[in-house]
């Protein structure tokens, strides 16, 4: 069968880097569940198909699923499959990951995200090797090798009752902690040089030029929050916006938006002429008085406020920029993110969903 692992991919000379690979090196051969944890866009599943790759399944099925990508229903359904009939619209037998992957590996991505039925059924197949399709009696049996991923901090969550306990036991056998970009420095330019080959290749440009002083300087001193898929991304516009030239890239378009032009979002308060506007780097101002720094506590929004007002817009704008400064601070994880603002997990990601601030 064809082998889609590139192990080019995972390009790099730090320590950090090097650990992981002698890492999954150790516990690839072996037939047991492994946790990837990391922030968004480390490469949760290269590593994990590295796993498979190097393991003594690599000529047999490698199967993922994004468990955050679908409700309770269609999770389980995807996973376990479901006989004819099972639900409206069932016509047929469906085939699940579990039985597509049997004999092979089965990556599920944020697992987090997974509810308590379906995390009590993850439960038993781990043990017992078994399960029952949606609608069905009948026990199926698989041989298959879980490999799951997350970006939040499981122990916390199985502390708060939020995660089976006795889950996470038996899927950590081993856990392989990703490093951020940010603590990869060394692999940086390696990384951006790759991206940027290729996507001249892509472009049939006849060779890449190259990065000015000035563009590694902006490679070299961003903070990378959305990690190797950022950096892939950012590299990738830059060399297709840069052309032809001969020059080397001077300019690293690292936000698509940023523009003069860029519209400014108008919260227009009922029977008065003035308004709050939403700047692009989501600071609160009054345009009358023209405050641009960042709203700190609820005192800094009310100065900016001329009456009457619609209060419920009011507190909309102050909420979402507090969940967005909050996002920042706990660098994107939801679950630092609700520590900080003293709220549940599940709570934060409510919220999150209100304001359509949920990662996609």
């Amino acid at each position: 069968m064809a082998n889609s692992f590139q192990q080019d991919n995972l390009i790099g000379q730090s320590n950090a880097l090097l650990e992981v690979l002698e890492h999954i090196s150790q516990v690839a051969p072996l037939s047991k569940p492994v946790l990837i944890i990391g922030e968004r866009g480390t490469g949760k599943e290269l590593i994990a198909e590295r796993l498979h790759y190097l393991s003594k399944r690599w000529e047999q099925s490698f199967i993922k699923l994004n468990c955050g990508a679908l409700s309770e229903n269609l999770l389980e359904s995807e996973l376990f499959g479901h006989d004819a009939g099972a639900f409206t619209g069932a016509n047929k037998k469906h085939q699940g990951r579990f039985e597509r992957a049997d004999g092979g590996t089965l990556f599920l991505d944020e697992l987090a995200n997974t509810s308590a039925l379906v995390q009590e059924k993850l439960l038993r197949v781990i043990e017992y090797g078994e399960f029952e399709r949606v609608g069905g009696s009948q026990t199926i049996h698989a041989d298959v090798r879980l490999i799951c991923a997350a970006n939040e901090d499981l122990p916390s969550l199985a502390d708060a009752g939020e995660f089976r306990a006795d889950l996470l036991d038996r899927l950590a056998f081993d856990v392989i902690t990703l490093p951020p970009l940010r603590h990869r420095l060394d692999d940086i330019m390696p990384l951006a040089e790759h991206f940027a080959i290729n996507m001249a290749k892509q472009l049939e440009q006849s060779l890449f030029t190259g990065f000015s002083p000035h563009a590694l300087s902006q490679l070299m001193d961003y903070a990378w929050p959305g990690n190797i898929r950022e950096l892939k991304n950012v590299v990738e516009r830059s060399v297709y916006r840069h052309g032809d030239s001969p020059d080397a890239i001077t300019d690293i378009i690292i936000d698509p938006f940023e523009s003069p032009y860029r519209p400014k979002k108008q919260i227009k308060l009922p029977a008065s002429d003035t308004h709050v506007i939403c700047s692009p780097d989501n600071d609160v101002t009054q345009k009358r008085n023209s405050v641009s720094h960042p709203i700190k506590d609820f005192t800094d929004l009310t100065n900016t406020v001329s009456f009457p007002a619609d209060f419920k817009k009011l507190s909309e704008t102050y909420e979402t920029q507090v969940l967005q400064q909050a996002l920042k601070a706990g660098q994107f994880n939801q679950k630092k993110t609700a520590e900080l603002l003293n709220l549940s997990y599940h709570q934060l990601r409510g919220i999150l969903k209100k304001y359509n601030l949920l990662d996609k």
